[in-house]
């Protein structure tokens, strides 16, 4: 059996300096250091030296934590029993696959709120984990950026890592962005689109092996490519899918088309397992259409479940919890509370 080594204290730890070949791949093929707008010129400005010590913060204790999501300290009954649900322990840790080959079908958006949800409510142990292939945008929807670097750069050091017997929760704290409000952490993609090619089935396996090391609760928002290495081996792993669409026939086509898809190659069990989520896009949606795809959604998944319209989240930049309705943060308690019974 392989001895754990000593633990540094993380005042003393930091990173080893190995990423020197993909700083190299990153100024060869990757956008220029200073975009001159847009969103990226700003994501640069927040992100830090590659080279800088990366040095987490101790955990704060739980009654010190930020909430994101304005629970009230005496909410509803109602809400409460789902409150319960989402603390209550789980069996070991979990990955929840958040689904749909269409692109604008809200997936990202998803990931980051349930994580939050989780993360506020469990306090910690929570990871959202950005496996789109090309360029995904969960760094930037979850707002954090203590540093730049991105699951090429854990790809890089892997080898080495898992040399040691781990990677261990303090080796991984390098590459994953901690909430600034405590909640949850995120392992972003990278901007570079070669990234998808090391995305083999054993690599994927291996990340997931890494990550659920330190984390109860994996969410992750998968990219569009079902025939991709990575979008499947995430469908095997995963101990939940959740269903993102829109409430609309060409989300919920594309939807309907993936899971149909699934049950021929025997995840027949795992699709009637699966929690639906219609995300509502505009104000007003035709309640007609919609429920005639909810019945039909109800009919293949175990729960479909509806989150509101938040003019909050139309930016489509960082998303600002404090800006959502009471609504919106409790429809998000929810969909956690439901997938929570299935794990």
């Amino acid at each position: 059996m392989t001895e754990r080594p000593p633990t540094i204290p993380p005042t003393q730890w930091s990173p080893p300096n190995r990423h020197g070949a993909v700083r190299e791949s990153i100024r060869e093929s990757g956008p220029p250091e200073h975009p001159p707008s847009g969103w990226r010129r700003l994501f640069n400005r927040r992100r830090a030296e590659e080279d800088e010590a990366v040095v987490r913060a101790p955990q704060a204790p739980q009654a010190q934590l930020a909430d994101p999501l304005a629970l009230n300290q005496y909410p509803a009954p109602e809400i409460a029993r789902l409150i319960d649900t989402v603390r209550a322990q789980i069996p070991g840790p979990r990955v929840i696959a958040f689904i749909n080959p269409k692109g604008g079908a809200h997936k990202t958006t998803a990931s980051v709120l349930t994580a939050a949800s989780f993360g506020v409510l469990r306090r910690r142990g929570v990871l959202a984990w950005d496996d789109n292939e090309l360029r995904g945008t969960l760094g930037l929807r979850a707002g954090t950026a203590r540093h730049g670097r991105t699951i090429k750069h854990l790809l890089h050091d892997l080898p080495e890592l898992e040399a040691t017997g781990g990677p261990y929760p303090e080796e991984l704290d390098a590459y994953l962005r901690r909430q600034d409000d405590g909640c949850f952490d995120v392992l972003a993609s990278d901007e570079d689109p070669r990234i998808g090619r090391l995305l083999t089935t054993d690599v994927v396996q291996r990340l997931a092996r890494a990550v659920t090391r330190s984390h109860q609760i994996v969410i992750v928002d998968t990219g569009n490519n079902i025939d991709s290495d990575n979008w499947r081996t995430i469908i095997e792993r995963a101990d939940q899918l959740v269903v993102i669409t829109l409430p609309r026939e060409d989300a919920a086509f594309a939807a309907d088309w993936m899971l149909e898809l699934l049950v021929e190659d025997g995840y027949a069990a795992k699709v009637a397992h699966a929690v639906t989520v219609f995300s509502t896009p505009a104000p007003a949606i035709e309640q007609a259409a919609y429920a005639d795809l909810a019945q039909h959604f109800a009919s293949r998944t175990r729960a479909v479940i509806q989150t509101p319209y938040d003019a909050a989240l139309d930016h489509g930049g960082r998303i600002d919890y404090h800006a959502l309705s009471p609504q919106t943060r409790d429809a998000w308690v929810r969909v956690a509370a439901v997938i929570a019974q299935g794990l």
